[in-house]
């Protein structure tokens, strides 16, 4: 009984430290995808305030591992994105964010969902879904179902 309660606090600590890092993300995607530069700078801002407040206490040593060598980096962008809002700087540094998330998701479970790893072969860069299907982040309308899924994350 105290291992399955422990279990679930484990659990729960981890849904509370990583969850809203993706969301946000995937926020981000998304207002590229609709060439939006203004609600890609808000969920870049989001991006942001979910990284510094991950609660690192709450991390196994292997997740805070792989979070403190990404975390900067994940910032960094996230910050360049929110700050510029000229959509072609935008795309250029979630280029550079999603290779972090991506692999961010690979070392720790940021979803109970799985992701897709979908690569545009024009840009020959990755992004991260929560769906299958193609809506390019990189050039939007322009080639709005460029690309393919290159792998799919399981929880």
């Amino acid at each position: 009984m105290a291992a399955m309660l422990l279990a679930s606090q484990y659990v729960f600590a981890q849904q509370t430290t990583f969850s809203p890092i993706l969301p946000a993300y995937y926020g981000i995607k998304d207002a590229l995808v609709a060439g939006d530069a203004n609600a890609a700078a808000e969920k870049a801002g989001e991006l942001q305030k979910a990284i510094g407040v991950a609660d690192m206490a709450k991390m196994t040593e292997k997740d805070h591992k792989a979070f403190m060598a990404l975390k900067d980096k994940l910032a960094f962008d996230a910050r360049h994105i929110s700050e510029k809002k000229e959509i072609a700087h935008q795309r250029e540094h979630f280029e550079t964010l999603s290779a972090n998330m991506l692999t961010l998701a690979k070392s720790v479970k940021l979803s109970d969902e799985p992701i897709y790893q979908e690569y545009c072969p024009m840009k020959k860069a990755s992004w991260l879904s929560s769906e299958q299907a193609i809506k390019n982040p990189y050039y939007g309308d322009a080639m709005l179902t460029c690309g393919k899924v290159q792998a799919t994350l399981k929880p």
